[in-house]
């Protein structure tokens, strides 16, 4: 006879110790959404699912989501459904990590799917917002372009965030400078504006026209900063990859 699933409290227990490092996530990541992925990572485990498999339910969640952004005209009720879809979704897409840490460690098929879904939902999502002024809103044509300034803000990042790790990983090198101040509570309430979480709650206004294009429009601003402030940081944390191959 199979043995029986381990508990959901008890998978819990051991998930947290099976967790990354917290050095450079920004606060929702950090406090709001790994929590609750763990959760779920708790429960794919007990039922015996797969990382894939939680990779794959993330994506339905967040493209539904996206999707009614782009296609349904925005009321307090589809903005909320919105969020609690984009919700879930990002903490399945935190799930899926933490379930392979859990199951011994990810494969890199594995790897590759979580990146592709994360691609694609970079991709999307503000061009969703785009269609959606484009549909729904009462903007000049001008305004259009701050969701397409945002879409290259975010796609860039995330590039740049993948590329790098990818060549530090090849040189075994590459240093972060004030990495203790990186694992800071401080320091993941400065990079909020950059963590996709807020984007989230960002889009609880988005059946309120005015208010939801100057609150996404700044963000737009304050990321486009973040983005030159650590393209400039990883540039430099790049340089002993550099010397040790020079």
């Amino acid at each position: 006879m199979s043995q029986p699933m381990p508990r959901v409290r008890e998978t819990l227990a051991s998930l947290r110790a099976a967790q990354k490092s917290n050095s450079g996530a920004p606060a929702y990541s950090r406090f709001v959404n790994r929590p609750i992925g763990r959760v779920f990572a708790a429960v794919a485990f007990s039922w015996g699912r797969t990382p894939d498999q939680v990779t794959a339910v993330s994506a339905v969640f967040t493209f539904a989501g996206i999707a009614i952004v782009a296609l349904v005209p925005p009321t307090l009720l589809s903005s909320l459904l919105v969020v609690l879809l984009l919700v879930v979704g990002y903490a399945l897409d935190s799930a899926d990590g933490q379930l392979a840490r859990l199951r011994g460690g990810g494969s890199p098929r594995g790897e590759w799917l979580d990146h592709m879904v994360d691609a694609t939902k970079t991709a999307t999502i503000h061009l969703a917002v785009l269609i959606c002024w484009w549909r729904f809103f009462d903007v000049e044509a001008t305004w259009l372009l701050v969701p397409l300034g945002f879409q290259v803000v975010a796609s860039v990042f995330f590039f740049g965030v993948i590329l790098t790790d990818l060549i530090r990983r090849a040189g075994a090198g590459g240093t972060t400078s004030k990495a203790a101040f990186r694992t800071s509570p401080l320091y993941a309430l400065i990079v909020l504006p950059a963590d996709y979480g807020l984007l989230i709650v960002v889009f609880a206004t988005l059946w309120v026209p005015w208010l939801f294009v100057a609150v996404y429009t700044a963000l737009f601003a304050v990321n486009a900063l973040i983005l030159l402030a650590s393209a400039y940081r990883w540039h430099r944390s790049l340089r002993p990859v550099e010397a040790a191959h020079a």
